[in-house]
């Protein structure tokens, strides 16, 4: 949610993030820390790169950004030392991805500005705040544009059943209440925990016994490659299919591409179960 605040200054804001946490900016900001790999990418999707000063070891996009920027960590380890030693004036960081106690110590010296996102209409919000918060609030809006017209084209007949393995040793897989699942739904495929929470762990045993079309292998966090799929589908019985990760977990101007390549996703499995 964003509220203009009455204040003399007309460029003066506050913008209250998805903890409820109140960022009163009277200016643009001028040095900001990423702390999430989708966010970084939507930030200089903005027009925002040059203001950014610190990033992840992880925000590998775009690949100007991630060769020029400063190093705070990795998302889950950031340094605190690091990022208060880059004078930042705003954080941007997210729940799920970032450790609770790190962003905590970090917000007794700079504005963090946390997001949390499950769901496509999180996404609108998150680049609506962000286009208020660093004052580019026309391109957050032509993002956001684009982005709802994009999705207009994703397919969703018919609905396939499915598996969707995140990390290996354990096993875990996406529960309902993830984006990831959101983007599952959004192009009619139905999240075999779908009625669970977060990332639950799951054994292949599990799987074999499961009613489930097809299990999707991803490129991330862990990275599911080839080698992986004749392992799972001997202890299964289960088709498997390697996708992009990051259509489905990264939110922002990635998803501009997700109608064309969930297109290409159910038509992969339709060509796969109509041959075994």
């Amino acid at each position: 949610m964003v509220v203009i605040a009455s204040s003399s200054s007309p460029s003066a804001s506050v913008v209250t993030d998805f903890l409820g946490h109140e960022l009163d900016f009277p200016g643009r900001p001028l040095r900001i820390v990423s702390t999430v790999p989708s966010q970084t990418e939507l930030l200089c999707s903005l027009g925002l790169m040059s203001q950014i000063v610190g990033i992840t070891s992880f925000c590998v996009h775009p690949e100007e950004c991630f060769r020029t920027k400063a190093r705070v960590g990795g998302t889950k380890n950031l340094t605190t030392e690091r990022v208060l030693a880059l004078a930042p004036d705003l954080v941007i960081a997210n729940k799920e991805e970032n450790d609770a106690d790190t962003i905590l110590d970090i917000q007794q010296s700079v504005p963090v500005y946390v997001s949390d996102i499950k769901s496509v209409q999180d996404v609108y919000r998150l680049i609506s705040d962000l286009g208020q918060l660093c004052h580019v609030s026309a391109e957050a809006e032509a993002l956001n544009v684009a982005i709802r017209s994009s999705l207009e084209y994703v397919p969703t007949m018919p609905i396939y059943r499915v598996a969707y393995l995140i990390w290996k040793d354990p096993y875990m897989s996406v529960g309902g209440d993830t984006f990831i699942q959101h983007m599952m739904e959004l192009s009619g495929l139905q999240g075999y925990l779908a009625d669970q929470t977060r990332y639950p762990e799951i054994t292949l045993s599990d799987l074999r016994g499961a009613e489930v079309d097809v299990i999707l292998l991803s490129s991330e966090p862990f990275p599911f490659a080839d080698k992986h799929i004749a392992e799972i589908e001997a202890a299964t019985g289960t088709p498997c299919l390697l996708v992009d990760g990051e259509l489905y977990s990264w939110y922002g101007p990635r998803m501009l591409h997700s109608a064309k390549y969930f297109k290409q996703v159910r038509e992969r499995i339709a060509t796969r179960l109509s041959t075994d």
